[in-house]
């Protein structure tokens, strides 16, 4: 009997939900699970602690080559429209080669207008079967909890960076 495939949502304003994801993912690797973790608003060249690990474990590693505009100044509106457009057309594509795909982001993807919520429900309805997803980011919508199985909130209590500690590297990023 092949394995139902659910639908994960981890969001909220606390630090955890790209964690939570890589979590999964290393563990769904080690029990031989093809794994596709995609990451909006991430720099293939900008270091991160989880890039080479994942590539290691064999987890095929896509990102979108650019960074949210929150975060930029003069942000090209429609580079970035282009690279997330670009990269969640890709993720579609490769999604059946998968057994677990992970869309790190994809809620701030959804929030800022550069995916249509709609788009995403359709593709989650139409996935095959056996194909676990991961959505994480902030103020997930109503509409995407309602058709996911989990939904974690992160919730923030306490940050260092309300303090003014800037992303330490091994721990944020």
């Amino acid at each position: 009997m092949e394995r139902k495939g659910l639908v994960h949502i981890y969001t909220g304003d606390g630090k955890g939900k790209t964690t939570a994801s890589v979590g999964l993912a290393v563990r769904a690797a080690g029990q031989g699970l093809k794994v596709l973790f995609v990451q909006f608003f991430k720099e293939d060249s900008a270091s991160s602690g989880e890039k080479d690990v994942l590539r290691k474990l064999g987890v095929e590693l896509v990102r979108s080559n650019c960074r949210h505009p929150i975060f930029t100044k003069n942000a090209d509106e429609e580079k970035v429209r282009k690279a997330v457009s670009g990269t969640y057309r890709l993720a579609k594509e490769k999604a059946g080669e998968f057994d677990l795909l992970v869309l790190d982001e994809v809620l701030s993807a959804v929030n800022g207008g550069w995916i249509e919520a709609e788009d995403l429900m359709t593709f989650l309805k139409d996935r095959p079967s056996r194909l676990e997803v991961v959505l994480t980011g902030r103020d997930a919508p109503v509409e995407l909890q309602q058709v996911s199985d989990y939904v974690t909130e992160m919730l923030k209590i306490k940050h260092p960076f309300d303090a003014g500690v800037k992303a330490r590297k091994g721990i944020e990023y």
